[in-house]
């Protein structure tokens, strides 16, 4: 009888694995314990993140080099890297995200015009500021309706989400709308959809300033631009300060800030902060919470996002049809006609088609950011939903069409009483997945600053810090969205399967 395997009778080999793994194990430890700052030095290289969308002057593109940046942050980078003994690398993230990515380790610092706002200070730590700068108003030249900060109350005004901007713009009673990049907003502005823009005075002197069409309202904030450091690393905060402030009294920092052309005045500042200075700064801090109120704007994120999914759905269906249709049986123009436009838009991006249709031809076709989506989703979908019901109508056998018209029947009679029926009954598995995949696809709207249930789902999860139960609650809310849509189409199908 075979005796069961133990210790006792382990081959001779098992101590030798066993001691091998466990090995490799104490030094996975072992690599991750220490400092923030002993991490840093031990690897050599300061890792930083940063959204190279954000553009000019904080992080952009290096045209003279394929793949590399510049930017006065990353001149900044370099500087503070080598104060430390090690080099900077650079890692690009989302900058609405910036923060959970450091959380998760993604980056040692988060360094990219990361503005000190007390939700964010109550959740990681901050260094000694590098640069102040002024919340700028914007608005259309001709418009006396903005005057102030007061004056935006109910009025759609564009910025960052998640930035300082932002919190200011809900305190005031404004309508908010997220952007993911800076210059989106001053195009939006221009063309009339909306009322005015805060973003930083970096940004508006380089992206808004430059538009004809636009004026300067005022200055009605200041801020202050800071290093993120993971919690628990107080070390490798104490040592960027100590190098920003070697950096500030040696002349350095504000001369990178002139070769980049923001510097002024206020940037003194820098140079003679204090330890207490930065006390006061960093002494408000607060951590938002996951309340009533957010779970009503979710249920608000929610229904945009099914009336934009069944809006588009509406555009869709008949377009497709009539490409389908257009393709099998219309003449040899109309039939490339619809097959270009089949290609055309499977074959390229959707969020592509947006940008396009949004930005693009803003000059031409003014849409609002609603219309945009249920537009640019409709027609994408349509060249999917054509293939859907080419396929249904092929599943038809061909002796039906002929005997409805050896009976005299029109063509269009033919296939409306005929064929599509049945191509409907073949087609509607494909149609109830395309719109279960429209719900999905309906965040990438939020480019376009429409706030939809995945968008709301990110602005709060970065406000609350936590991805956890605003991911569960977005999640529930698709699936109670989608789940009824297959139940009914699975029903139809049994009723279609029944006549």
């Amino acid at each position: 009888m075979e005796q069961p395997w133990s210790w006792a009778t382990r081959p001779p080999h098992t101590w030798r694995w066993a001691l091998a793994v466990l090995v490799l194990l104490c030094a996975a430890c072992g690599h991750e314990t220490g400092t923030g700052l002993e991490r840093v030095r031990r690897a050599g290289v300061l890792r930083w993140g940063g959204d190279a969308q954000g553009g000019e002057p904080y992080v952009m593109e290096d045209p003279e080099q394929v793949g590399g940046v510049r930017g006065f942050e990353v001149e900044l980078a370099d500087a503070l890297a080598r104060e430390l003994g090690v080099r900077a690398a650079f890692v690009q993230n989302d900058w609405s995200n910036l923060i959970p990515s450091l959380d998760r380790g993604s980056f040692d610092v988060a360094l990219n015009g990361l503005e000190v706002t007390p939700a964010r200070a109550g959740r990681v730590l901050f260094t000694r500021p590098y640069y102040v700068f002024q919340q700028r108003l914007m608005a259309r030249l001709g418009d006396a309706r903005i005057t102030d900060l007061a004056s935006l109350r109910g009025k759609r005004v564009g910025t960052l989400a998640n930035s300082q901007a932002w919190d200011l713009l809900l305190r005031v009673g404004a309508q908010a709308l997220p952007y993911e990049g800076v210059q989106e907003p001053y195009i939006d502005l221009e063309e009339g959809r909306l009322d005015a823009v805060l973003l930083d005075d970096i940004i508006a002197e380089r992206y808004g300033q430059t538009r004809p069409r636009l004026r300067v309202v005022g200055d009605v904030g200041e801020g202050h631009y800071a290093i993120a450091v993971r919690p628990g690393e107080e070390d490798l905060r104490a040592a960027l300060d100590a190098a920003l402030t070697r950096l500030a009294r040696s002349g350095e920092l504000r001369a990178i800030f002139q070769r980049w052309h923001v510097d002024d005045d206020a940037e003194q500042r820098m140079v003679d902060w204090t330890e207490a200075d930065t006390k006061a700064l960093l002494a408000d801090t607060s951590t938002a919470h996951l309340g009533w109120g957010q779970a009503v704007l979710f249920l608000q994120a929610a229904g945009v996002t099914l009336l934009v999914s069944v809006l588009a759905m509406a555009v869709a269906i008949p377009l497709g049809v009539l490409l389908a249709l257009a393709r099998l049986y219309g003449n040899g123009v109309v039939s490339r006609a619809s097959t270009l436009y089949v290609e055309l838009l499977r074959g390229t991006p959707v969020l592509l088609q947006l940008y396009v249709l949004y930005y693009g031809l803003a000059g031409v076709l003014r849409l609002d950011a609603l219309s945009a989506s249920v537009v640019g989703l409709g027609l994408n979908y349509a060249a999917y939903e054509a293939e859907v019901y080419r396929a249904g109508v092929q599943a038809v056998p061909r002796g039906q069409l002929e005997a409805a018209l050896s009976l005299g029947m029109p063509l269009r009679l033919a296939l409306r009483r005929v064929v599509m029926p049945q191509a409907f009954r073949v087609a509607l598995p494909g149609v109830t997945n395309d719109f279960i995949a429209l719900l999905k696809d309906s965040s990438l709207v939020s480019v376009i600053s429409v706030v939809e249930l995945t968008k709301r789902m990110t602005i709060t999860a970065v406000d609350v810090r936590s991805w956890l139960v605003p991911g569960a609650l977005c999640a529930a809310l698709y699936l109670a969205m989608s789940y009824p849509l297959a139940r009914l189409a699975r029903r139809l199908e049994a009723r279609l399967e029944r006549g």
